[in-house]
C-alpha cells in the first residue's frame, strides 16, 4: 500500500509561526523528517528522522522509502517549502522511486522573506524577491537592483560579502539597506544602515537583506 508524503512549511523558526495545519499533520504522521531544530518545534512526534546538512539527501531518501512502504511521512521545510525549501528535492527523489505525485501534499508556511517584508512595512508584491540560498551566481541580482523596486534577498553567503559584492559592482556604497537577522527568535535584530556599513559588519547566517530602491 502506498503511503503519503506531506512537505510541511514550518515558518521562520519560532513555534508561534507554525500553522495549525502543520501541527495537525505532524501529529498524525507515522514519521517526521527534518532538522533537529525543526522537529523540536513540535510537541507530538511519533518517530523522528533528524538530519544535519551533510545527511540531508540520505535522510530525505529514507523518508520517501518509508512512504513507499505505506507510511504517512511529514518532511519539514524551514519557511515555505516552495521558496529555498526541500520541495524540488523531495519531488525528484519521489519520482526516482516511482512514488506517485498525487500522494504528495505541500503544506505552505510563512517564509522569512514574508516576515522581513512585514517588519519593514513593505508591500512585497511590488518588490524584487530573490533567493541565493545554496547558489553562487549572485550576479543575478545586478540586472534588477536598480529597477526602482525594493529588493528583498536571501543571501547565499555572509551578508557582508553580499554587500561588498554590490559595492564592487557599481552600487553606491551609501545605498540604504536593512538587515533582518534571526527573525522570529528572541534575539531578533533589525539593522538599518548602508551597504558600506553592512560590508564592515558581522551577522549570523540567518539573515534577510532588504535593499532600498
Amino acid at each position: 500500500m502506498t503511503g503519503k508524503i506531506y512537505i510541511v512549511g514550518i515558518g521562520p523558526g519560532a513555534s508561534e509561526y507554525l500553522t495549525k495545519k502543520a501541527i495537525d499533520t505532524v501529529k498524525m504522521s507515522n514519521y517526521t523528517v527534518g532538522s533537529t531544530r525543526a522537529i523540536e518545534l513540535f510537541d507530538d512526534v511519533q518517530n523522528k528522522l533528524a538530519f544535519n546538512v551533510k545527511e540531508l539527501l540520505d535522510t530525505l531518501e529514507k523518508g520517501v522509502r518509508l512512504a513507499v512502504d505505506g507510511n504517512v511521512v511529514s518532511i519539514l521545510s524551514t519557511g515555505d517549502p516552495g521558496f529555498s525549501g526541500v520541495l524540488n528535492t523531495v519531488l525528484r527523489i519521489s519520482e526516482e522511486k516511482n512514488f506517485p505525485k498525487e500522494n504528495i501534499e505541500v503544506i505552505p508556511g510563512i517564509s522569512s522573506l514574508q516576515l522581513a517584508a512585514a517588519r519593514c512595512h513593505i508591500q512585497w508584491d511590488n518588490a524584487n524577491v530573490m533567493t541565493f540560498h545554496g547558489r553562487e551566481n549572485i550576479e543575478d541580482i545586478l540586472p534588477v537592483i536598480n529597477n526602482g523596486k525594493t529588493t528583498i534577498a536571501l543571501p547565499s553567503r555572509k551578508v557582508k560579502d553580499m554587500a561588498q559584492f554590490l559595492i564592487d559592482n557599481g552600487v553606491k556604497k551609501d545605498r540604504k539597506v536593512t538587515v533582518c537577522e534571526r527573525l522570529s527568535y528572541p534575539d531578533e535584530r533589525i539593522v538599518n544602515s548602508t551597504l558600506y556599513d553592512i560590508a564592515e559588519s558581522e551577522f549570523t547566517y540567518m539573515c534577510i537583506m532588504v535593499i532600498d530602491p
